[in-house]
């Protein structure tokens, strides 16, 4: 294939996979330029049976030809939860939060159990990079701070898609591989960040709760980008087998975001 024709190939599939996290409505284009107050994360708990309300909204590609991940509210061991059900497909559930402060000891929370795996994911790799079940926290990071090829790549794709795409994506994962702790980037872009939280097989009826820090799980990802932490533009939970053609359950209790 010529050089040229190489780069342009590589660089619509970078696109395809930035807008593929990303994508996220006009809601997050249209945020107000000042920062706004940290608002409370509707509680999957309190919602009745069926789909998610609240706030929370379903955002998968645009034009999107695959299957979207399936979310609903569930009974479940006596709570209410959400489903998260990725078939072949791809898509994010999303809470925007504007462009909201966080202070330095901010801490979100959540509990989880993955029930049903997928077998030939790898995040390291671009041919497995799937994920069962993942939580992100995506921050309005100034360009100024990249590198010049990132700069021009960001800027393209906010072109390209008319929207504000953020500029730092942090996603919590359930890796099959990868232990617990380990942090790495995205195969495809460096914009997207994952740190491990829970690792190995699904276990099924088991429930994992989770605290992190935002602030300083930002900085170990991209502080080397921005040394102060930018505002937080929405949280998303997710599913996507899109790339390994799999099968996944997961459960999903609240999502608490405190100041």
């Amino acid at each position: 294939m010529h050089p040229i024709a190489t780069r342009i190939r590589q660089s619509a599939r970078w696109l395809r996979v930035v807008l593929a996290w990303v994508a996220l409505g006009s809601a997050m284009a249209q945020s107000a330029p000042g920062a706004s107050v940290l608002p409370s994360l509707p509680a999957f708990s309190a919602m009745p049976v069926g789909a998610p309300d609240s706030g929370w909204r379903i955002a998968g590609l645009p034009k999107q030809k695959f299957p979207l991940t399936r979310f609903d509210i569930v009974a479940l061991d006596g709570r209410t939860v959400l489903r998260v059900q990725a078939d072949a497909s791809y898509g994010n559930l999303v809470f925007d939060t504007g462009r909201a402060r966080l202070a330095a000891n901010a801490v979100l929370r959540w509990s989880w159990q993955l029930e049903r795996g997928l077998p030939a994911s790898d995040l390291a790799s671009k041919q497995g990079d799937d994920s069962p079940l993942k939580l992100c926290v995506l921050f309005d990071l100034p360009l100024d701070g990249l590198g010049f090829a990132e700069r021009t790549r960001m800027r393209l794709a906010r072109t390209l898609s008319g929207e504000a795409l953020p500029g730092a994506t942090l996603c919590y994962v359930w890796d099959r591989l990868l232990p617990a702790g380990a942090a790495l980037a995205n195969a495809y872009t460096p914009r997207v960040r994952y740190i491990v939280v829970n690792s190995g097989e699904p276990r099924a009826g088991q429930w994992f709760s989770h605290e992190r820090r935002i602030a300083a799980d930002f900085l170990r990802a991209f502080g080397h980008e921005a040394p102060v932490v930018p505002p937080l533009l929405a949280v998303l939970v997710g599913a996507d087998a899109d790339n390994t053609a799999g099968h996944s359950m997961a459960y999903v209790g609240d999502v608490g975001l405190t100041p």
